[in-house]
């Protein structure tokens, strides 16, 4: 055992959230890495790994109790995001998805819409968050989508683009203006529209460089109808939401991209183990160790931070968005240049597809860009520390 493999250690789950997290590892090495080159080389969703996932209840396990889950911690979730995003990157940002566009249903929404919706999710449904659009990325509050209160029901005109799995998703969290309000923060609302409500349109579907597997959609809403009931809280109070929401989003991304770079190098250490250069183990040349001792030593102590913010967010702590942004900052920027150091180890061969180094790479790259770019990070961390 490397001391890699130390880190996080299962004893500190409780036993049957182990015993889950075991069941992923399992499923994961056996199942979705196998598949994960075909899907990315196909542009194919993996719908074998998703009812895979279904088979064991994993959409259950961040669901409470009293609603049919298992309710388990926050540390047991990022666990299994690591070990599915490790054997299949695009596996485990479909799946993290459902508790990206979920958890705000479970946090704010009322009981009546809980036993609504949350059933479609433990039959195996899937979820999209519906934030970005073409003019407002990490500028949120620059969303033009509008809900317009029509009695009973409320009307939504606009655009939602980069929504993952925004053209399978049975339920859709979706983030608007409410047409009422003039204040453009204040306006924010957020509520739940179903597959198959007139007016919802998929326009088209990008063709990414990473995430193959993971369809990406822009949406378009065009005189779309929602009973008032599917609002979440009440008009205006969907930016509390939205932070929230991206607070519990962003360690996830953290363990996703720490799951690709957990994978790009195991990849480099076991070449550099086998292949020679004159005579000797490429990781027997003292640059190289060095270049995989820095590696190791990030690796350690990111993975450990978000240990920190997983004990944060199961303790009940309200405020964490610093330590979040720390983890997604830190852990994406890692992912992109562990990536890129096990491409260069593996010298040309690291370069053709024959080795997964380089689907992880090109897989790396998004963790930096979603949930709030790193430079986003970057500033929301530097300005936590101004003296007001």
């Amino acid at each position: 055992m490397n001391m890699l493999d130390r880190i996080g250690p299962l004893d500190a789950l409780a036993p049957e959230e182990a015993e889950i997290v075991k069941t992923v590892v399992e499923i994961a090495e056996k199942e979705f890495k196998p598949r994960a080159a075909g899907y990315d080389e196909r542009n194919e969703f993996p719908w074998e790994n998703v009812r895979l996932l279904n088979d064991i209840g994993l959409n259950g396990i961040f669901i409470p109790e009293e609603h049919g889950g298992a309710g388990l911690s926050y540390a047991a979730y990022l666990h299994c995001v690591i070990e599915i995003s490790k054997a299949c990157a695009s596996t485990g940002v479909i799946w993290a998805t459902n508790f990206h566009a979920i958890k705000p249903l479970i946090d704010f929404g009322t009981e009546e819409q809980r036993r609504r919706f949350l059933p479609t999710m433990l039959d195996g449904g899937l979820a999209s968050l519906c934030i970005t659009e073409p003019s407002a990325g990490s500028n949120a509050t620059g969303m033009r989508t509008q809900f317009i209160p029509d009695g009973d029901h409320i009307v939504i005109n606009g655009g939602k683009t980069f929504i993952t799995s925004g053209d399978v998703a049975d339920l859709y969290l979706v983030f608007g203006k409410w047409s009422e309000i003039d204040d453009p923060k204040r306006a924010i609302s957020a509520l739940i529209i179903e597959k198959g409500t007139p007016g919802l349109q998929v326009l088209r579907k990008e063709d990414k460089m990473g995430h193959r597997a993971s369809s990406t959609a822009t949406l378009s809403f065009d005189n779309c109808r929602v009973p008032r009931a599917n609002l979440i809280c009440e008009p205006g109070d969907g930016l509390p939401i939205l932070l929230a929401s991206l607070n519990k989003s962003r360690p996830s991304v953290a363990a996703q991209a720490l799951g690709i770079a957990k994978a790009a190098f195991d990849d480099a250490v076991a070449y550099i183990n086998e292949r020679e250069q004159g005579g000797r183990k490429v990781l027997e040349f003292q640059g190289v160790q060095f270049m995989v001792a820095d590696l190791a030593t990030e690796l350690a102590l990111c993975e450990n931070w978000l240990w920190h913010v997983a004990r944060l967010v199961d303790s009940g702590a309200e405020d964490f968005s610093i330590e979040a942004s720390i983890a997604k900052q830190r852990a994406s920027d890692l992912a992109m240049r562990v990536t890129t150091d096990a491409v260069q180890l593996h010298g040309g061969y690291g370069y053709c597809r024959d080795y997964r180094v380089e689907r992880l790479m090109r897989d790396a790259k998004l963790t930096q860009i979603w949930e709030g770019t790193n430079q986003i990070h970057r500033q929301l961390i530097g300005r936590s520390f101004l003296q007001r």
